[in-house]
């Protein structure tokens, strides 16, 4: 079994879109690309010697791969075909594979993270909206070309959500912080990659100077990273959302169940700020309080 890969937040990747001619993977490629994200190869089973934004398509990774380095997958797929999508990518040496893919079956997933953890691979999601490090390069689904969103900056931001992550930078990019990098870990029950994996890979990035955790109801990864942010040299700063939903809702993500008393947000608040992390009431106080923090570093 080898070392599971961080994610690069210091060097910039270089991308295969597997799907990559299919309507949305098309709209996101274009911006990936003007963005400065380095695209290399899409994979699309049936469709090798075609291109697409110019760049070469193949039938899978393993193919793209004997041509091209490559340190990425990013999954624009159908639900049924994920886990083929996501083994190829793996198989093929592909260290860092980010599934924006929702719905796709739990035992579907547990079977690529298996095979990833085996081979030292990095799973991002699935359901995540992908990884933004402005003013380098995106992999994902979200707008990280806009500059009145996402900014260079000192703040690490780790979120569940896709658009309360978007909301907290677009905050931060108001009162200037910025952020060092935007990870999405996804919404579903199961994840590759959780809040804790993240605040490791912050707490060692030299540009990181604070993190922003935003969580929500269901599941226990916030409590999980409760743990280690006991023991961070850098601040953190905590939003849950699903503050006043009653026991037994689900809200949006799959994962997002209360059962009882556990995964409520008052529970993972609570365990948070007794890990020493700031609590924000309302997203908008999440960049208010990193603001008075950084401050006074």
């Amino acid at each position: 079994m080898s070392a599971i890969e961080p994610l690069m937040l210091d060097g910039i990747p270089r991308v295969v879109v597997q799907g990559i001619t299919g309507r949305e993977a098309s709209f996101w490629t274009e911006r990936m690309i003007a963005c400065g994200t380095p695209v290399v190869a899409g994979v699309v089973p049936g469709k090798a010697g075609q291109q697409a934004h110019g760049i070469p398509v193949y039938d899978s990774v393993a193919a793209a791969c004997r041509r091209h380095a490559v340190d990425l997958a990013v999954l624009f797929v159908p639900p049924r075909v994920a886990k083929a999508a996501a083994l190829d990518a793996i198989r093929a040496g592909v260290r860092q594979v980010v599934v924006l893919v929702e719905h796709i079956p739990i035992h579907d997933m547990m079977e690529v993270f298996a095979e990833a953890e085996e081979r030292g691979a990095r799973v991002l999601g699935g359901n995540s909206p992908g990884l933004v490090v402005p003013g380098r390069y995106f992999v994902g689904i979200l707008p990280a070309w806009e500059p009145t969103i996402f900014r260079p900056g000192s703040v690490g931001v780790v979120s569940r959500s896709g658009s309360l992550g978007t909301l907290v930078s677009v905050n931060l990019a108001r009162t200037g912080l910025g952020q060092s990098a935007f990870v999405g870990i996804g919404g579903d029950p199961i994840v590759g990659t959780t809040f804790r994996d993240v605040l490791e890979m912050f707490e060692r990035d030299p540009r990181t100077e604070a993190v922003a955790l935003l969580g929500e109801l269901g599941g226990a990864l916030e409590e999980q990273a409760a743990e280690y942010v006991a023991r961070m040299t850098k601040p953190v700063v905590a939003f849950i959302a699903g503050q006043t939903a009653p026991a037994g809702t689900r809200m949006g993500h799959a994962g997002a169940i209360v059962a009882g008393s556990a995964g409520t947000a008052a529970s993972k608040m609570a365990v948070l700020r007794e890990a020493g992390a700031r609590i924000a009431d309302v997203p908008s106080q999440v960049s208010e309080i990193l603001a008075d923090v950084l401050c006074y570093r």
